[in-house]
């Protein structure tokens, strides 16, 4: 088997670790385990740090979570620049990334899942440190950028993991799905389920006060400065950027207002000149009138 073929083979996450390690010539080190058995405290110890692939942790097995592809990334990032944006106009929580896990013990199993991008709210009762590595709590919302390698991987996030994210209490879930199929957004009702928060095309958050975002527009990805004027953007868009662009709308009527006021003086000084002007001719009317009547006005 060449490298590339072994390489198209390891991306395929169809098979078992063992088949897997059987059929490719790299060391055991080199080789993904997914789907190989092991306890939570050794999952723990020597796989949630592992340097060359990213697992999750499902009831004593492995799951290696995929690799995104450019259009994925794409969605991904510009929801990020939305978010961020909420949180510098409304700084009530924290984004975390770079796959920071948290344990999710449900009545039946207990898994450990590492979201592409989670938040963690200021009134959340489970605080955290900078140093930690992981979350001791329950993230209130959980992003995943879903991943088309294959049906298995497709269904860990659009159902496996929203039964668990639901059944744990994270507040709402989002699925961005870059080819459209599977785009899913969720948030608890008062009974502990989900529902979906898609009205007509536009989501809007109940975790997040005023947080709300059109879904055709994680396709088309418009630079957030064309967003600050939109009425569903407006309230936390580029706050920075807002209060520069009221500062120069300001300015610009001030200058404005001063440029009227200099007009009207400049019609007024030139209204006045032909008022004397005219004074003027009429009096050099009369003067020469008077002259040919043989009067002096000496």
């Amino acid at each position: 088997m060449s490298t590339l073929q072994a390489l198209q083979a390891l991306s395929q996450n169809d098979h078992t670790y063992s088949e897997r390690h059987e059929e490719s010539p790299f060391s055991e080190n080199e080789l993904s385990k997914d789907g190989l058995a092991v306890s939570e405290a050794e999952y723990w110890e020597k796989y949630y740090h592992d340097l060359d692939f990213t697992y999750e942790w499902n009831n004593g097995y492995l799951e290696e979570k995929p690799m995104s592809d450019i259009k994925g990334w794409k969605v991904y990032r510009w929801f990020c620049k939305i978010l961020e944006s909420y949180f510098t106009a409304f700084p009530i929580g924290e984004t975390i990334g770079l796959d920071i896990g948290f344990r999710l013990a449900l009545p039946h199993k207990t898994s450990i899942r590492r979201p592409d991008l989670s938040v963690i709210l200021d009134t959340n009762p489970i605080t955290y440190d900078e140093d930690d590595c992981t979350y001791s709590g329950t993230f209130d919302l959980c992003i995943e950028s879903l991943s088309h390698s294959n049906l298995k991987e497709i269904k860990r996030d659009a159902v496996d993991k929203k039964k668990e994210y639901e059944g744990v209490g994270v507040q709402e879930y989002y699925i961005l799905d870059a080819r459209k199929s599977q785009t899913e957004f969720y948030g608890l009702d008062k009974n502990g389920k989900y529902k979906n928060l898609d009205t007509k095309g536009i989501v809007k958050s109940i975790t997040l006060p005023g947080f709300q975002f059109r879904i055709s527009d994680l396709y088309q990805q418009p630079p957030l400065d064309e967003l600050v004027d939109d009425d569903i953007y407006h309230d936390y868009m580029l706050p920075a950027y807002q209060k520069e662009k009221q500062r120069a709308d300001k300015e610009k009527h001030r200058a404005d207002k001063a440029e009227q006021q200099a007009d009207k003086e400049r019609q007024e000084k030139e209204k006045e000149k032909r008022r004397a002007d005219r004074e003027r001719q009429r009096a050099e009317q009369m003067e020469a009138k008077l002259k040919e009547l043989g009067i002096s006005l000496e």
